[in-house]
């Protein structure tokens, strides 16, 4: 009875939207992408009516910039997409997504910035493809040898390369400039309606745009890749791989195609990220920050696009949140100090009430459910 509770409270919303009429799914869609658009300009969230942006509930702070804490969640968000290509669709455990990330980034830099010990002058939007290319290239070099390993041996290696880059990253002398960092990374292109430059250290509701725009595009194509053939494959990997093997599936590619992909979109995020700050050092690729968009994953659903967005948004700005309650509160409350604290117990507690995370994938949440009923003590009927 519980299991059968579980799969309607799971399946109820999914069923009702898919029952849908195509055009009204369509409209509801382009109405959220507007609010999306829309949501960073303060003459809009100042007066809504629910808790995002409004004084009342003090989610914008004096000492947080809606439209800045808006950019840093789509980063996040972006990345935690990435990362499910690679946890969620393949199922591979992967702790080391953040160096991906740091390569975009630093390329960029490396490329752009005069300051450089590369020296070179390239555009920023030039930059962007090498850096996309650099991160993917990676993650097959990286894939290559180690993908035949599984689950907690593949965790290590991951792991043991996000932190080579960081180390490496932290030396001095290096070529990436240890603590001193790089600074002077150009800023996109692009001018307004009055001439200015579009993309400034001022206003950051540009950046969110650009970053939110891109996070649509590579939405459209991982649903494509998850859809066709490669998904499938990769629902086989995960589900058992060794059963996707003897019935014919070439796992080690797929295995590396999931690698690729998400390496490309983490190196994607990272460029975007660099061209914003304008200076990057190793102190932004610490290893929590991996382990942070690994749960969001999980916290939104391993497998589900639609968990990954949602997990990512709520694990980057939730701690915003709690910054802006502690305003209003009169304390000296800081939230991202107790970040990984605080969602370790929200990861926890997720575990126990809800594995399949906040929007689930709908297979995985029948094979929970169906594990709960096996789980559950069956009365046993003796004939007398």
């Amino acid at each position: 009875m519980t299991a059968t509770v579980d799969k309607k409270r799971t399946g109820g919303f999914m069923s009702r939207w898919a029952a849908m009429p195509r055009q009204v799914r369509w409209a509801a869609i382009a109405a959220l992408i507007v609010l999306l658009y829309i949501l960073p300009n303060k003459w809009f969230y100042e007066y809504l009516g629910f808790p995002i942006g409004s004084e009342y509930f003090a989610l914008y702070t004096t000492r947080s910039d809606f439209a800045g804490v808006l950019f840093d969640t789509a980063v996040f968000v972006l990345l935690a997409v990435g990362l499910n290509v690679v946890v969620g669709f393949a199922g591979l455990l992967d702790l080391g997504y953040f160096g991906f990330y740091a390569l975009g980034a630093y390329t960029v830099a490396l490329l752009t910035s005069p300051e450089s010990r590369f020296g070179t002058d390239w555009p920023w939007l030039a930059a962007v493809p090498l850096a996309v290319m650099v991160a993917m290239v990676s993650g097959v070099i990286l894939g290559g040898p180690t993908l035949r390993l599984r689950g907690d041996y593949l965790a290590i290696v991951t792991l043991g390369f996000a932190e080579m880059i960081r180390l490496y990253a932290a030396r001095q002398d290096g070529l990436l400039q240890g603590q001193r960092g790089i600074p002077a990374i150009p800023h996109p292109p692009g001018n307004g309606s009055d001439g200015k430059a579009l993309f400034g250290v001022v206003d950051s509701r540009p950046y969110y745009w650009l970053m939110l725009t891109l996070i649509l595009v590579v939405l459209v194509l991982i649903r494509n890749l998850a859809n066709s053939r490669v998904g499938r494959a990769w629902v086989a990997i995960r589900e058992d791989e060794d059963a996707a093997e003897v019935m014919g599936v070439p796992t080690f590619k797929y295995k590396l195609w999931a690698f690729a992909i998400g390496a490309a979109v983490a190196g994607l995020t990272g460029a975007v990220f660099a061209g914003k700050q304008t200076f990057i050092n190793s102190d932004q690729f610490v290893l929590e920050s991996s382990i942070l968009v690994l749960a969001a994953v999980i916290l939104g659903g391993a497998g589900n696009i639609k968990g990954a967005i949602v997990g990512g948004a709520v694990t980057w700005y939730l701690p915003e949140w709690l910054r802006g309650v502690g305003d209003l509160l009169g304390l000296e409350f800081d939230a991202a100090e107790y970040r990984i604290l605080v969602f370790g117990l929200v990861v926890i507690i997720m575990m126990i009430f809800r594995p399949q995370g906040l929007v689930p994938n709908r297979r995985r949440a029948a094979e929970l459910a169906d594990r709960r009923k096996e789980a559950v003590p069956q009365e046993t009927v003796t004939n007398e």
